[in-house]
């Protein structure tokens, strides 16, 4: 018998039930059909749910707090007291649950007084944040109530919890500065204020019986210079020579620490909690260059949480042995919260068996944690029936011929320099286009998709349950089509678009017509808020059996003279927005992508589509955390985006969307794209961005209404942003949109927002 005291646990799991039970009660109470009690009880239901299927699956130890209505970096926020002003001012009362509520989702949604916080991408997932506002003025209070609620409602349910808090480094080093906030203020400088409020908060959750707390520093993976470093040993300092406190367990995942370990290791906090997948298995051999951490708890994330695919349980059980020797106990997990999974493969119905077999989900992901805890407890042979069965299992799907396609690995290899390279460069691509296009200046569109209709979800439903043939869909689309495209023309926009009424999610929809990706049923992932995706899994080699979008696209450009563009999921977004292979690289699979987009370009092309928009708003998002990890990303990134688009003619304009990230740290890689037009995400940044791509030379879009918030953005701010657009960028290469698709939004406030986009763009061109 090996090491006896090795747990099991997890540091925090799908929060929305399995019929999405929490983003139907949110929404309930937006829309006025329920009250604070009843999306509290609605609540309270999901978290002893999870709690009761952790235990019965056989976790050791159960995390708490990791449970949001909205965000886990929100509630933070809310922790700290960090309220920017203006959502204290716009819902001024928090006296009573209705008031608490309302200030808490203004800061997420905004008002039609205050824009909400900020929202951006969570490291290198699809999960979006909001990003705390800071000042060098700004001022804490500890408001202890959720962690502490969480973790009594659990100790009542006879569970000892480790309750789950966002650590003060990541905290600070996701925030940005306040709006007009003096130039070179960083938030990390407010350290010092908010480290006494962790520590009081410590001090409260030992009163109420806490042994653990889990401190996620997930910012630490990233390259960090020594100055933060600092910033951390002095922190954690600060915070392990409380006295009356619990366990402090620092919990890293997506990449590995590097830097950050040693100085982590000579902290006096009693345990890490590290990822040992993917990239980040470098962890385990620099773990072992200093040594281990004898005295510490070490909790190790050898189950990859971060995608589907059944665990190589041998291979981890491996890694844990190696462990065994570099720290002081051993418990297992899984790399990062499952959070970022479906809730459970047995609710794909529809799903042949076999498939299944080689897919975990969260709630198969405990099993295998379940079972390496008791594989390393007792021996090998303890788990010798499960090692079998894992290891048949991805014997199958690596002999399956849904896995590999010669024909497709055949033209992959065939690729050549030439195929990566518009015929001219843009300059005289832009006059062919122009003189074909005949746009004025500063033309108008939106990204994409307009609001899905009623009609549209009842034929939808209809269509699923048998009730409506195929026929009479298509009839309803059409309808549908219709109404978009009159809509438009009533509004004055340039350049119009179909709606997307055919598509279910941008991803998806490719997804389901694509040979070698799967689609599910209920694999319900949370991207923000009540915005939930069922990512598809990529199973095999990939390629296109027919054209998948050129008839709505050539039926839609037939109701008007003005141009439509044609709509596209870029490659790396289809990548970025699926459970990926782990069997090849990712470049391999972004090259069969590629191709198959390619012939779905070219088809729209010479359907006579002159604008074609191949989306990519997950560059960003999927760049590697690590510096060194970067540039073979974005070299493969670019050429999947130059093989989609460069087999078109030189008049016909190649447009991408990116939104919600950073962008100024990849602008090169933006340029290489080679797109005609780059439209992205603006407004909630107040237009920041523009001065980022300063020295793009071909045309953006800048966007000027955040269509995440209910807010309609009045002519003046319109007019306002685009003044701004106009002074950071030459107005001949600027285009006028919303920051994102319009599908989430109702159509009163689609047409009110962007009659006052066109309103405003005529006053700003009048003035050129």
């Amino acid at each position: 018998m090996t090491n006896i005291s090795s747990r099991s646990t997890v540091y925090g799991y799908p929060r929305q039930g399995a019929d999405r039970q929490l983003k139907k009660a949110i929404e309930s109470y937006w829309a006025g059909r329920s009250d604070a009690n009843a999306l509290s009880d609605t609540a309270r239901e999901l978290r002893l749910e999870r709690l009761s299927q952790l235990r019965a699956a056989g976790i050791d130890e159960i995390p708490s707090n990791d449970f949001s209505l909205y965000d886990h970096v929100l509630d933070t926020i809310w922790m700290l007291g960090a309220i920017p002003a203006r959502h204290a001012t716009a819902v001024p009362d928090v006296s009573t649950p209705t008031g608490r509520l309302d200030r808490y989702f203004a800061m997420a949604r905004g008002t039609a007084e205050a824009a909400p916080l900020e929202m951006t991408k969570w490291f290198n997932t699809n999960y979006h944040f909001l990003v705390p506002e800071l000042g060098p003025d700004s001022q804490f209070t500890l408001d202890a109530g959720k962690p502490l609620a969480e973790f009594a409602e659990a100790s009542q349910a006879g569970i000892v919890t480790r309750p789950v808090v966002l650590g003060p480094i990541s905290f600070l080093l996701l925030a940005k500065a306040e709006p007009n906030e003096l130039a070179g203020f960083q938030p990390l400088a407010l350290l010092d204020h908010i480290v006494p409020l962790y520590a009081d908060l410590l001090q409260q959750l030992r009163e109420a019986g806490a042994e653990w707390v889990q401190l996620d520093e997930p910012a630490l993976v990233a390259d960090q210079p020594p100055a933060v470093l600092a910033h951390l040993s002095r922190a954690y300092a600060a915070l392990s020579a409380e006295i009356a406190r619990p366990k402090i367990l620092v919990a890293s995942y997506f990449d590995r620490l590097g830097e950050a370990l040693p100085v982590l290791a000579a902290t006096a906090v009693e345990g890490l909690a590290m990822d040992f997948t993917g990239p980040a298995a470098a962890n385990l051999d620099d773990l072992a260059a200093i040594g281990g951490t004898p005295g510490k708890r070490l909790v190790a994330g050898v189950v990859d949480g971060h995608n589907v695919w059944v665990a190589d349980l041998p291979h981890a059980l491996d890694t844990l042995g190696t462990l065994l020797g570099l720290a002081g106990t051993l418990d297992v997990s899984a790399s990062c919260s499952l959070l970022h999974v479906p809730l459970d493969v047995n609710l794909e119905h529809d799903l042949d068996p076999q498939l299944a077999a080689w897919f975990a989900f969260a709630r198969q992901k405990l099993d295998e944690i379940v079972t390496l805890t008791r594989g390393l407890n007792h021996g090998r042979d303890a788990i010798a029936g499960e090692l079998q069965v894992n290891t048949t299992s991805r014997a199958t799907r690596s002999a399956s011929a849904i896995v590999r396609v010669d024909a497709v690995r055949a033209r992959a290899g065939a690729v050549s320099p030439a195929d990566l390279h518009r015929i001219s460069p843009y300059g005289e691509r832009h006059q062919q286009q122009q003189n074909r296009l005949q746009l004025p200046l500063l033309p108008t569109t939106t990204i994409g998709s307009f609001p899905q209709t009623a009609r549209l979800r009842h034929a939808r439903a209809e269509l699923r349950s048998g009730a409506m043939d195929q026929q009479a869909y298509d009839a309803v689309m059409r309808e549908e089509i219709g109404d978009v495209i009159a809509e438009q023309e009533k509004i004055g926009l340039d350049v119009l678009v179909h709606g997307e009424p055919e598509r279910n999610d941008m991803v998806q929809y490719f997804a389901e017509r694509l040979n070698g990706f799967l689609a599910t049923t209920h694999g319900w992932v949370q991207s923000y808020g009540t915005r939930y995706v069922r990512p598809p899994v990529i199973v095999g080699d990939v390629s296109r059996p027919e054209p998948m979008t050129v008839p709505w696209a050539r039926y839609a450009q037939g109701l008007t003279d003005r141009p439509i563009k044609g709509m596209l999921t870029g490659p790396v977004t289809m990548l970025a927005w699926s459970f990926v292979r782990d069997d090849q690289p990712l470049a391999d699979t972004a090259r069969q992508v590629a191709l198959a987009l390619r012939d779905e370009v070219r088809d729209l092309q010479d359907a006579g589509i002159a604008i074609i928009q191949v989306d990519e708003p997950a560059l960003r998002e999927t760049l590697p955390l690590r510096q060194r990890d970067r540039a073979m990303y974005l070299a493969w990134a670019v050429e999947a985006f130059r093989l989609t688009t460069a087999g078109v003619r030189d008049d016909t304009q190649i447009h991408t969307h990116m939104c919600y990230a950073e962008f100024g740290d990849v602008l090169p890689a933006i340029i290489d794209m080679d797109a005609d037009v780059i439209s992205l995400e603006a407004a909630r940044s107040q237009m920041a961005i523009v001065a980022d791509l300063a020295h793009y030379p071909n045309e953006i879009g800048p966007g000027v209404w955040d269509i995440h918030s209910p807010h309609v953005p009045s002519i003046d701010e319109i007019t306002v942003r685009l003044r701004a657009a106009t002074a950071a960028f030459p107005s001949r290469r600027l285009w006028v949109n919303p920051d994102c698709g319009l599908k989430t939004r109702d159509y009163p406030e689609v047409r009110a927002s962007l009659t006052n986009l066109v309103t405003a763009t005529d006053t700003v061109r009048a003035e050129r």
